[in-house]
């Protein structure tokens, strides 16, 4: 058996991962404003090395940066406030909860502009501790109690947005028993493909969440579920329609979806402001924008993306001959995801030989020629972040607690777990001389690493350190053994 040598690309790695000229360098899209390397070559967040955090707080552990998580809340308030002036008089912005939630971030959000969507009682009950007002407060959620209906309703929030026509009448039954009216929204699905993994788009129709847009033939008025639930709204004493909503999906980058989602979203609305002869306030378009993971990603800044929806609204709304109704928009993502880097220590490594893609393996006389792979291991993985064997999700990772003059290295960053999908980062060029102790930082984990967060194997879920000006602290405290065990009941 042949071997090849793994000096340029090696055939291994997909196509659209390049060795880096530089292993030590950082792409500046995967990370946070304030992240570098000091004169010795340790990567730094806000000041601080993360040798020292890794000395004070362990690892695994989520390392954000505030002042980058203001800066873009901050950037898509101002942006869209900008682009919509003229048109609803500003936009306002829901911080999307579900992506990752503290008492420490709902403050951040509220001290910069922003308004909060929740989707549990349980991410409510970080909302109520943090103290934000009810009214700047969203609840979603295919499958609502009553429980979190009624903590809703106790909290005043601002909207509660149904899913189907079951949900519709219980939350206004529930209100109107209560004496009062529930805020509600619509959501919708427009029947918009975005262009993401199936599990993540959210607008098309075959799946559990909103109502849909496209008329039901089995029904004897023809009526799609989404006019159903606007004529039922507006008939129920315990029902304040607001307005509609619509998501179309996770991890988006192209703005055609956005934008037909709106055009689709505006023409319903006029229809049913005529039909009805009611006036609908709001229209929610959701979020979904993406974020670089990869060096190939090239995710669009806020102000861009405001622009190019304010034109859709703009020109549709004139067409229609309606007034626009008051915008908000739901990015969590890309306010978190780009602020967090997951710093792991590395453990053991191995080195297998793959065959070269395409080949059969057979009738060759054995000569074959194989690749080396190398399998980093750390002591985290699938229990932190659960988005690659959910989603098939793609990471970068460098070398954070040095740098190196070694070539590079096709690598696989897998976890501890006992599974062998518990894979960090499918393939990353890192430096040949990665050894044990090293410390290894995963960018982009923000967004639905700490949230999909488990104990699987019995694993501590990690914390998550906050940094700032060259001072750090613990906004989410790492769990201990004692923390594992409590609910344990015992023989």
């Amino acid at each position: 058996m042949s071997v090849a040598s793994n000096t340029a690309a090696s055939p291994l790695a997909p196509d659209w991962l390049q060795v880096p000229a530089d292993l030590n360098a950082l792409h500046e899209p995967l990370w946070a404003g304030s992240v570098g390397r000091n004169p010795a070559g340790v990567l730094t967040v806000g000041g601080v090395d993360v040798q020292a955090l890794k000395a004070e707080f362990g690892s695994p552990l989520f390392v954000m940066d505030e002042a980058d998580f203001r800066a873009r809340a901050r950037a898509f308030k101002d942006s869209f406030d900008a682009a919509f002036a003229d048109i609803c008089g500003g936009v306002d912005v829901y911080y999307a909860g579900k992506s990752f939630l503290c008492t420490a971030v709902v403050k951040w959000v509220e001290e910069e502009g922003l308004r909060l969507d929740t989707a549990s009682g349980g991410e409510l009950a970080v909302a109520a501790r943090a103290g934000i007002p009810g009214e700047r407060v969203a609840l979603h959620g295919n499958n609502k109690s009553d429980a979190e209906i009624i903590r809703a309703l106790d909290m005043g929030l601002g909207r509660i947005v149904v899913d189907s026509l079951d949900e519709l009448v219980r939350v206004g039954d529930i209100a109107n028993g209560r004496g009062g009216r529930a805020k509600v929204m619509l959501r919708l699905t427009p029947g918009v493909h975005a262009h993401t993994h199936e599990f993540i788009a959210t607008a098309h129709e075959d799946q559990k969440f909103g109502l849909s847009m496209a008329a039901d033939t089995t029904d004897q008025a023809g009526l799609s579920a989404a006019e159903e639930a606007v004529a039922a709204a507006t008939a129920h004493p315990g029902i304040e329609l607001l307005g509609l909503h619509c998501h179309i999906g996770s991890q988006i980058f192209e703005p055609d979806g956005f934008a037909l989602a709106a055009e689709k979203l505006l023409r319903f609305l006029a229809a049913m402001q005529e039909k009805y002869s009611i006036t609908l306030p709001e229209l929610d378009l959701g979020g979904g924008y993406g974020i670089a993971y990869t060096p190939v990603d090239t995710p669009r800044p806020a102000a861009e993306i405001a622009t190019a929806m304010a034109a859709v609204v703009r020109s549709t709304c004139a067409e229609l001959g309606i007034a626009s109704p008051r915008i908000s928009i739901e990015p969590g993502r890309a306010i978190v995801g780009s602020t967090t880097f997951t710093l792991y220590e590395v453990g053991t490594l191995k080195t297998v030989r793959v065959d070269a893609p395409g080949a059969s393996g057979a009738g060759d006389g054995g000569n074959n020629v194989t690749y080396p792979r190398r399998y980093v291991s750390v002591d985290g993985g699938m229990s932190d972040n659960a988005r690659p064997v959910l989603y098939d999700a793609d990471y970068s990772a460098i070398l954070a607690s040095r740098t190196s003059p070694a070539a590079a290295q096709l690598s696989r960053v897998v976890g501890k777990h006992c599974e062998s999908g518990d894979i960090v980062v499918r393939d990353v060029y890192l430096p040949g001389d990665v050894a044990a102790g090293d410390l290894l930082a995963v960018p982009g984990t923000g967004a639905y690493c700490w949230a999909l967060s488990s104990n699987y194997n019995y694993l501590a879920r990690p914390g998550v350190v906050a940094v700032r000006d060259g001072s750090s602290r613990l906004i989410v405290r790492g769990e201990t053994e004692e923390d594992l065990l409590s609910r344990d009941m015992g023989a």
